[in-house]
């Protein structure tokens, strides 16, 4: 697979990002000393949404910049990551828990620092397992902090409970809207369980995808996040908008993702933006978690799913 080739942003964009691939060039061991890994889970209130290639372009305005980029693809009901890069994957975590395969073996390199790793049942199956093969299956997944500096992870729609789960492990969850009125009241219904099961520590970000222009998802951004102040004391960040471009449609129909077809497109610059804003530090009032990094995610995520099964 060729490297992925984009132009240089410009000189105001993506300045945090920059900075955390200067510092990873300088800490011991390769590994950034002010984050690690970062786990980010992107979700939605409803399926539609454009969550996926919102996910899909977003890994790759990351890898761009110069971070090492693992998306994972926890959609288990609908998985479709593997679709709009245009790859068909034989095997997923589920043959990896099973002992089929290793890790290693599942892995799709679909650019010079962004890998995906197909998710399947396997996601599923580790609620249903004992301490002990969940330690191992642990293990099996930490390989993927050798090279990575962020984890992202495209969970499914709605409020399932492994929804929730990745959302309450990962250090920000990602919201995904569009200004559609349907879309607007169940992502507030995703904020509003997401808040509320994490006790109000959760560090969490709203997107408005599909927006006519800038002014349109300030207005739906303001709607859903000042509501969720007043009525939540939530401290939502709006991260931005990706606006309507039909070379994104263009690109799910070729199986291309936009930042590998078409660099030109209004919406490119969207995407770069949101990368950079997916690194700011979180609100004074939400705490950061007591242990970063790809392996303490996971322990996060197994004992959430585990604790959900078990209510």
């Amino acid at each position: 697979m060729n490297p992925v080739i984009m132009p240089p942003p410009a000189i105001d964009q993506a300045t945090r990002l920059r900075e955390l691939v200067l510092d990873r060039k300088d800490a011991s061991a390769g590994r950034s000393k002010i984050t690690g890994v970062r786990s980010v889970s992107i979700l939605s209130g409803k399926g539609g949404v454009g969550k996926s290639n919102l996910a899909v372009n977003m890994a790759l305005a990351i890898a761009n910049q110069g971070m090492n980029v693992t998306l994972l693809d926890a959609d288990l009901g609908l998985a479709n990551i593997d679709i709009l890069f245009g790859v068909v994957p034989k095997f997923n975590l589920g043959h990896v828990l099973r002992g089929e395969k290793e890790l290693s073996d599942i892995l799709f390199r679909v650019g010079e620092r962004l890998t995906i790793v197909p998710g399947g049942s396997g996601l599923r199956e580790l609620a249903d397992i004992d301490s002990e093969r969940q330690a191992w299956m642990i293990d099996r997944l930490s390989f993927l902090e050798n090279d990575t500096d962020v984890l992202i992870f495209d969970t499914s729609a709605g409020l399932h409970r492994n929804v929730l789960a990745f959302a309450m492990a990962s250090d920000l969850s990602v919201l995904v809207t569009t200004p559609e009125p349907t879309a607007i009241r169940d992502s507030y219904s995703v904020l509003k369980s997401l808040w509320q099961s994490t006790g109000g520590n959760a560090n969490i970000g709203l997107v408005v995808n599909m927006a006519q222009d800038k002014d349109e998802a300030e207005s739906v951004s303001y709607r859903i996040l000042s509501a969720a102040e007043q009525f939540l004391g939530c401290r939502a960040r709006y991260l931005g908008c990706i606006l309507w471009d039909a070379a994104i449609r263009d690109s799910v129909k070729k199986r291309r993702p936009l930042l590998l077809s078409n660099e030109r497109a209004v919406s490119v610059q969207c995407f770069k933006d949101l990368a950079g804003k997916v690194f700011e530090p979180r609100p004074e009032a939400v705490e950061a978690p007591l242990e970063v990094g790809g392996t303490s995610f996971l322990r996060r995520l197994i004992n959430q799913m585990t604790r959900k099964k078990a209510d």
